[in-house]
């Protein structure tokens, strides 16, 4: 058996929400092996968005996952050699690598933002994302930009 598809192993939910998009995101988040520092960042930037957002009817939990959904890039660009000619192609993404991109960028913003701790950056990069505004929010439209620009190529698709 040559082409084996490689076994994906479940990820456990979260202890206090019950969610696997929690602990994805923790992962995602956590730096040399620290899973528990990772949660108590987490928890702790979900903290900072509810004092903030008292005026959305909405938990905590709830406005992270529209912010990430608000940064979820739905196609990205590819880069293929067609002649000796390289073309960025256009390609819709798959489900899971949607959720690990705006992720990641969320992660990535957050990180390089201004501020004291990482609870607190990573609670201003959700609710700009909440709000469509923000560092991984741009990267998404940039990306559904170089797209649209080269939706030409979209021929050379693989």
């Amino acid at each position: 058996m040559r082409n084996q598809k490689k076994r994906k192993f479940g990820i456990q939910a979260d202890p206090k929400f019950n969610d696997k998009m929690v602990a994805q995101f923790v992962n995602n988040l956590m730096l040399d092996g620290k899973k528990n520092t990772s949660f108590d960042i987490f928890y702790s930037a979900l903290e900072i968005v509810e004092q903030r957002a008292k005026d959305i009817e909405k938990t905590p939990l709830e406005i992270w996952k529209k912010a990430v959904e608000n940064i979820t890039p739905q196609v990205e660009v590819k880069s293929r050699r067609v002649g000796g000619a390289t073309f960025q192609v256009p390609t819709e993404i798959n489900p899971g690598r949607k959720m690990s991109i705006s992720m990641k960028n969320m992660i990535k913003y957050a990180r390089a933002r201004r501020g004291k701790s990482m609870a607190e950056k990573l609670a201003a990069e959700i609710m700009d994302a909440y709000n469509e505004e923000g560092g991984a929010f741009k990267r998404k439209e940039e990306t559904h930009r170089m797209a649209e620009a080269n939706k030409a190529f979209a021929h050379f698709r693989f």
